[in-house]
């Protein structure tokens, strides 16, 4: 089945590019595309996508409060796509429950890479600037570090596969790196996911990063 899309950004210039670029996409519908917040979560009620492509600064209502108002639901999952990379930004989306960060400068293919890696759950978009901005926002004090904690330690392992991920690495690619299956990659990852009671592979890259593993020997 195709993977369905919705694009919401104020920007009819940016909506009309996206939506040629995913419908010449044998394996991607695009839905709808609106102009707001508030159109996308009529949007995403309506049509049930698999994908939120959403801008961040829109009129009514901003990509940052549609993202936490969707979080935790069966819904769609969300890719931000922005101008504006600042860490305040991604770091509200991180939290609000995004998936993936793209900037709307990113070439057709890397758009057409985040949906489908979004709508499998896979692999963070734009691993450099995600990677980069993560590490920017991490804690440095040792009382924020200590503030979260798996509800049990991690394996070795496992540390070794959430250092591949926050360093922006695909399941692919950890799985070549550490000379391992991919079914293998996702299973430390589920596992690590549940310890974390993370809702994401970015909510857990972004821990890496917090807890100072990400910056740790590899």
């Amino acid at each position: 089945m195709a993977i369905s899309v919705v694009i919401a950004d104020d920007q009819e210039m940016v909506r009309t590019g996206f939506r040629m670029i995913l419908e010449s996409q044998p394996d991607i519908e695009v839905l709808a595309d609106v102009v707001d917040g508030e159109a996308a979560l009529a949007a995403v009620a309506e049509h049930r996508p698999d994908v939120l492509l959403l801008d961040i600064r829109m009129p009514r209502l901003d990509g940052l409060e549609v993202t936490r108002r969707l979080s935790g639901r069966d819904g769609p999952r969300i890719v931000i796509v922005t101008t504006f990379d600042l860490d305040e930004y991604v770091h509200a989306a991180l939290h609000g429950g995004a998936s993936g960060f793209l900037l709307k400068d990113a070439s057709p293919a890397m758009l057409v890479e985040a949906v489908r890696a979004a709508a499998v759950g896979d692999a963070l978009v734009s691993p450099a600037i995600t990677v980069r901005l993560l590490r920017e926002m991490a804690p440095r004090t040792a009382a924020a570090r200590a503030a979260r904690r798996p509800a049990e330690p991690l394996t070795e392992r496992e540390r070794e596969v959430v250092r591949c991920l926050a360093r922006g690495l695909t399941n692919a690619e950890i799985a070549a790196e550490l000379y391992v299956s991919l079914s293998t990659v996702k299973t430390h990852l589920a596992n690590v996911q549940a310890k974390l009671d993370a809702r994401n592979r970015v909510e857990i890259a972004a821990w890496a990063w917090e807890s100072g593993l990400a910056s740790g020997p590899p």
